[in-house]
């Protein structure tokens, strides 16, 4: 394939700050929650320096909440241990333009401790353990992960201004696959796209969602780091962009009671060479496919409830999961179904399992080391898919849920002897506790709901 327009090597870097159309270079690297995290810059500086030798962060940005407090409790970083740095290296791989920043160019890092070693609770290196694995097995995976997100007239001060509350979709009917309506907001969706494929990232295409101003846009799909990487910065570029125009996204999994909520399905097939692995002669259900795409489906299905908190990272995350609401409320799959959690799309050559579990707010390091983990431990112990659902899921009282809050899937995650098995027990120890804080700071916190319900008539 060839290079996506927006990348760059060094020395096309180099050529585009000598001739002033560079001058700044943003270094960045994801939290637990998928925000970019890093520094900016001097071109100039970054090739003389920071290219080859990269920089350093605060250890603390990996024991945040969302508001950017540091948290204690954690091993990995504390102020008994004084707070220290850890190592930023720039994966010059993900060098690009970043089309919608003036005159900027991007680029991704991964996390070193100070013996060179990867940080091994940092997303990217969760993430790359796995396609380790799947290497060594002889295996390839290609992904892809379709964003959906909410516009808002408001800009995100003015948001922010109004708590959130009675802000103004920009769409005001239903506009799933509408294009009068999508065509209104071609404003921010077209000028979404140009960036997006300036910045080294292929679009395919954008469309209305079912909620009043919601859109997906897809970007094409390629290998699982590279979709990682594509996703975390697409958010980016899509939150400045829309701050650019003066109004807000979302990717809340659940923005409001009564609409949709936003996902990001994934969807995954296993590769050898240029055969995809999942291919085959075997009837499966109602479809044919190889035993490596059962064992590996099954795998999906067995831990999917262990590595929630994965896919649903957030509080709000599990208010997406409602019966008839296009979110998946029950453990099955079944071919092009999408009342299924894990729904199989294309044959032969383009056969691959659609997840539709997470929502936009995942993080895609994370969701996507879990459906691998899951889907190695299920080629190497064979664990066989059930059998196809054909109908209405959402009707289907004899299946397994899945778990309903943050605070029913953590348990799930710290205690599980599989998950602590592939990521490591401190890793599974790090993220327990990072999801706990996010319960904690919840439970301690008066919402509107009570407000409205309690506040008078109680």
């Amino acid at each position: 394939m060839d290079k996506p327009k927006g990348m760059l090597s060094l020395e096309e870097l180099a050529n585009l700050v000598h001739a002033d159309e560079i001058d700044t270079v943003i270094v960045a690297f994801s939290d637990h929650f998928g925000r970019m995290m890093g520094k900016r810059f001097d071109a100039d500086f970054f090739l003389q320096d920071a290219a080859k030798n990269g920089t350093h962060a605060c250890d603390y940005i990996l024991t945040t909440d969302m508001e950017m407090e540091p948290v204690a409790g954690y091993k990995f970083a504390n102020w008994q241990l004084g707070y220290g740095d850890f190592h930023l290296v720039p994966d010059l791989n993900t060098l690009r333009l970043a089309s919608w920043q003036e005159k900027t160019a991007l680029v991704l890092c991964n996390l070193f401790d100070k013996n060179h070693s990867h940080i091994e609770i940092a997303p990217r290196s969760i993430l790359l353990k796995q396609l380790k694995i799947l290497a060594e097995m002889g295996f390839s995976a290609l992904a892809a992960t379709e964003l959906e997100y909410y516009l808002l007239e408001e800009s995100y001060k003015e948001a922010h201004n109004a708590h959130y509350m009675d802000l103004e979709p920009v769409g005001w009917y239903l506009e799933d696959y509408n294009i009068m309506q999508g065509s209104r907001e071609e404003f921010f969706n077209a000028a979404a796209r140009r960036h997006l494929k300036n910045s080294g990232i292929p679009v395919e295409t954008s469309k209305g969602e079912f909620g009043l101003g919601q859109h997906e846009l897809n970007v094409r799909y390629s290998d699982c780091l590279t979709m990682a990487d594509n996703h975390v910065i697409y958010k980016q570029a899509l939150k400045e962009i829309a701050d650019s125009l003066g109004i807000s996204v979302t990717f809340m999994a659940k923005y409001q009671s009564g609409q949709a909520g936003s996902s990001s399905h994934i969807h995954i097939s296993l590769w050898q060479n240029e055969n995809n692995a999942f291919a085959g002669n075997k009837a499966i259900g109602t479809i044919k496919a190889s035993e490596t795409f059962e064992y590996f489906l099954g795998g999906l299905i067995k831990h999917a409830p262990e590595f929630m908190v994965f896919y649903a990272p957030t509080i709000n995350s599990y208010k997406r999961f409602e019966d008839g609401s296009w979110a998946p409320t029950r453990l099955a799959w079944s071919y092009d179904n999408r009342t299924a959690g894990f729904r199989v799309v294309g044959k032969g050559k383009s056969l691959r399992i659609e997840c539709r579990i997470p929502g936009a707010d995942v993080n895609p390091y994370l969701a996507l080391a879990a459906l691998l983990a899951s889907g190695i431990d299920g080629i190497k112990n064979k664990i066989k898919a059930p059998d196809i659902f054909v109908g209405d899921i959402y009707a289907a009282q004899n299946l397994a849920r899945v778990p309903y809050s943050l605070k029913e899937a953590i348990p799930l995650f710290e205690n599980s002897d599989f998950v602590k098995q592939c990521l490591g027990d401190s890793v599974v120890e790090h993220y327990s506790h990072f999801f706990k804080t996010e319960q904690a700071a919840f439970e301690k916190y008066v919402t509107n709901w009570e407000l409205k319900r309690y506040f008078e008539r109680i």
